[in-house]
């Protein structure tokens, strides 16, 4: 993700990249980002620290424990932030809605357009058919992810259960095994694949008796979220503290 950010940049007339910022012990760390993104040098190198008078907003694609520190410090530095970690348990979440408080954040789990989309035709769908039907999340991703299920099918799993007026850590099923007996209507099933080179795939299946509606939505590269981030970093320059959504980045509400 941190090449395809480096190229979305790039991409962007109106944006323009000033840091790129990986750990420690990466091999990477003094190699220009543009080369290493396959690109002409940009004479921006990869650094381990961020300099609070390089730049603007943040956009972290991390891991919940650099996210946790990278929040700390834009607060501190009244720096905005762009955030598409997944993983990120209640505990950060809650920083991220303090950090709201001071600085403009948009936060998350998929930066896809399409996938956000779909978010509003879960939102729909839901709302239609009520508990008339059996919910079940499939998920598929990279043999590399290490979160499951992913940020995007527990957010979706979250948009259908405020629809439905549910609780989803109590509806929640991950996975069946052995004698489960029949299935509770108002569970909210997950299933995670892991395999190859998956970029991402997501489909929710509203089953009834005799008919069934499925939302689907497939990324084939990873180029989807770098754009919709830079799309993101374009909106909340004008935006004034705050934790937003790509709904609002989308303009959905």
């Amino acid at each position: 993700m941190g090449r395809n950010l480096i190229i979305a940049c790039d991409e962007a007339d109106d944006l323009a990249l000033t840091q790129a910022l990986e750990q420690t012990s990466s091999p990477s760390l003094a190699t220009d980002s543009g080369i290493l993104a396959g690109l002409e040098p940009n004479s921006v190198p990869i650094v381990d620290r961020l300099d609070p008078d390089a730049f603007d907003t943040l956009i972290d694609f991390t891991h919940p424990s650099a996210t946790t520190r990278h929040v700390d410090f834009c607060v501190q530095h009244n720096k905005k932030m762009v955030i598409g970690t997944t993983g990120c348990d209640s505990s950060l979440e809650q920083k991220l809605a303090d950090a709201g408080q001071k600085i403009a954040v948009v936060y998350a789990p998929n930066m896809s357009v399409g996938v956000n989309l779909c978010l509003e035709l879960l939102q729909i769908a839901a709302s239609v058919l009520g508990d008339s039907v059996d919910i079940e999340i499939i998920e598929a991703h990279h043999r590399h992810k290490v979160d499951a299920p992913s940020g995007t099918a527990l957010k979706m799993g979250q948009v259908i259960a405020d629809s439905l007026g549910r609780d989803l850590e109590e509806c929640a099923v991950y996975g069946r095994e052995g004698q489960t007996g029949a299935r509770e209507r108002k569970t909210i099933g997950f299933e995670t694949i892991r395999a190859g080179d998956i970029v991402g795939e997501h489909t929710v299946m509203f089953a009834d008796e005799g008919e069934r509606v499925e939302i689907t939505h497939k990324a084939s590269d990873r180029m989807t979220f770098a754009r919709g981030a830079m799309r993101a970093c374009r909106w909340i320059g004008q935006r004034e503290p705050g934790l937003y959504a790509m709904r609002d980045v989308l303009q959905l509400d």
